[in-house]
């Protein structure tokens, strides 16, 4: 019998010859991610062992985006902190600040993750690797063991094949289908269990689809708990990964006759332009449900919708309009690098013309509510990860989720809206 795309890589990483679902291995990772808000935690741990080395250096990665900006004395110290530990532990690749941008975004940007590869993460958005045909698991707290052994016991997860079929239609993103998907996945006629499983997605729908379309495919589920999303590698995903890649690399695909614990259609054309109500990125509804809910918060970027195309969406609404008096606009490029060209493009100077405030590459109001807070009552339109109650300002404030379109539209429109056709 044969393997998933998720299982071979998982075997080759365990040196096994094969695995099967709920088998417990031991891989070893190409990389390890962990970001500013989860590397004090880990030095204190491996402190308090006596642990003053970490294994294999060369391939952990620190990725400084959630605190990019140091609003406070403690904010300013944290970064000195991991700064030390980069040094102390003889960090192969530190993203200080203003090096990187978002660690989920900028590793596949500059090559450093590629197809086929396996990863542990301390955060669960790692899943956007799997956009490129990677494979990412979450080690969340226990990242701490894979710093101290080079590795940690994982269960392989059982594998849903997704297949997507039709084509979106104009004036609809990935994001919308992301939201969509995620919530036909959980409640829909057809909902099935997907907690710790590996979505493989496939089907004619996902041909045409470049990279920053998979990622916002990839983003929305993890919110649902799935282990991780594999998106197969196309022939021009290769390319754009070849021009980038700082290594060879080796695309992995799922064998004809491998096994999936559950298959679920999925058809792009019937969708129409989504919003994520507040609490959770699958509540998705059709936009027209809740146009017209006026808004005093708008924010473009974070690791779902970060990248340069994004903002190309955005800017092309934006252009010779205004942000509505009453609402502010928050525009985040994804990294560095999406920055810079933001800038040579022109993209930048239409978002401060329209009354947006550009940040820098990272997280930004989605880390959490580091920048750019709401004050109790109001209401977002964002492009951001996630929407519970909390995430950027009082528990009474209300995050509802778009696309990079909707957010533009409605940031312009002062509410909820469609962009314009």
């Amino acid at each position: 019998m044969g393997m998933t795309a998720v299982e071979k890589v998982l075997a080759r990483a365990s040196g096994a010859a094969s695995v099967e679902p709920w088998d417990v291995v031991y891989p070893e990772p190409a990389l390890v991610f962990l970001h500013d808000g989860h590397v004090e935690g880990a030095r204190r741990e491996l402190d308090a062992l006596g642990i003053d080395r970490i294994t294999r250096p060369e391939r952990v990665v620190f990725a400084t985006d959630h605190e990019v900006l140091y609003l406070s004395p403690r904010a300013a110290a944290r970064g000195v902190a991991i700064r030390k530990a980069a040094r102390d532990w003889n960090v192969g690749r530190f993203f200080d600040v203003g090096q990187g941008g978002h660690g989920h975004i900028f590793p596949m940007e500059t090559g450093l993750v590629t197809p086929g590869m396996f990863m542990f993460a301390s955060d669960m958005h790692c899943s956007n690797f799997g956009a490129i045909g990677a494979v990412p698991v979450r080690a969340g707290p226990e990242v701490v063991s894979v710093l101290a052994m080079g590795t940690l016991w994982t269960t392989v997860p059982p594998s849903v094949k997704v297949t997507l079929t039709g084509r979106l239609r104009p004036g609809v993103s990935c994001r919308d289908a992301g939201f969509r998907l995620t919530h036909a996945l959980l409640n829909g006629p057809q909902a099935i269990d997907i907690d710790y499983r590996y979505l493989e997605l496939a089907g004619d729908g996902l041909d045409p689809l470049d990279v920053h379309e998979r990622v916002a495919l990839c983003n929305t589920p993890t919110e649902a708990g799935v282990a991780g999303v594999f998106v197969p590698p196309s022939a021009r995903v290769l390319e754009w990964c070849r021009q980038r890649a700082q290594a060879s690399f080796e695309p992995v695909y799922s064998d004809p006759d491998a096994r999936y614990e559950a298959e679920f259609t999925f058809d792009l054309s019937t969708l129409e332009p989504q919003v994520a109500l507040p609490g959770s990125p699958s509540n998705a509804v059709d936009l027209s449900e809740v146009a017209g809910l006026p808004v005093q918060h708008a924010y473009i970027g974070a690791c779902g919708s970060g990248m340069y195309e994004d903002f190309e969406v955005a800017a092309r609404i934006l252009k010779g309009r205004r942000v509505a008096e009453g609402t502010r606009l928050f525009v985040v490029p994804g990294t560095v690098q999406c920055a810079r060209r933001m800038a040579e493009q022109g993209l930048t100077d239409v978002f401060m013309a329209a009354g947006a405030m550009v940040l820098p590459a990272g997280c930004g109001p989605c880390a959490g509510g580091n920048m750019g807070l709401m004050d109790a009552g109001e209401v977002s339109i964002s492009t951001a990860a996630t929407n519970h109650a909390g995430r950027m300002g009082p528990k009474d404030s209300k995050c509802y989720l778009g696309s990079p379109a909707t957010v533009a539209a409605s940031a312009i429109a002062g509410r909820i809206t469609g962009a314009p056709a």
